[in-house]
């Protein structure tokens, strides 16, 4: 029977994750890949979050929302409300920066460039150091 870990170390396995793809994004951004970064951005964002509801102790964490998600962290924290606007910003680039046919007449790639992915970049990192700032050490 396998044993259950405890939800501080789930949450620093999302944690580190979340900074892995933060990094990824980063990388993508500087091949000129916009599309990818933003996509990357966007999970490193969602998978901190997760992270955060796992350490306080959320018995469901699901979905792929980070504006969802930053809203379920509100009901441990009210001041998630600091970056509401960043996290629901960041839905947009879940599905159209990587299906040929969720943007009419165009496919990812060329739908994307350096300024959607600096902001993608950029909102990611403001809800990381959010959380990095709310969870004092303890997911990382």
């Amino acid at each position: 029977m396998r044993e259950k870990k405890d939800k501080k170390e789930i949450a620093k396995r999302w944690f580190l994750q979340a900074l892995r793809d933060l990094d990824d994004a980063k990388f993508n951004f500087s091949g000129e890949r916009f599309n990818v970064a933003c996509f990357l951005a966007q999970q490193s964002a969602e998978k901190a979050l997760k992270a955060y509801l796992y350490l306080k102790g959320a018995e469901e964490v699901w979905g792929h929302s980070v504006g969802e998600l930053c809203q379920d962290a509100k009901n441990f924290d009210k001041d998630f409300e600091d970056v509401e606007k960043a996290s629901k910003s960041l839905d947009k680039y879940y599905i159209p920066t990587r299906y040929p046919d969720a943007l009419p007449g165009i496919i990812p790639s060329e739908a994307f460039d350096k300024d959607d992915a600096e902001k993608a970049i950029s909102l990611a990192e403001k809800i990381i150091n959010f959380i990095k700032s709310k969870t004092k050490g303890e997911l990382y």
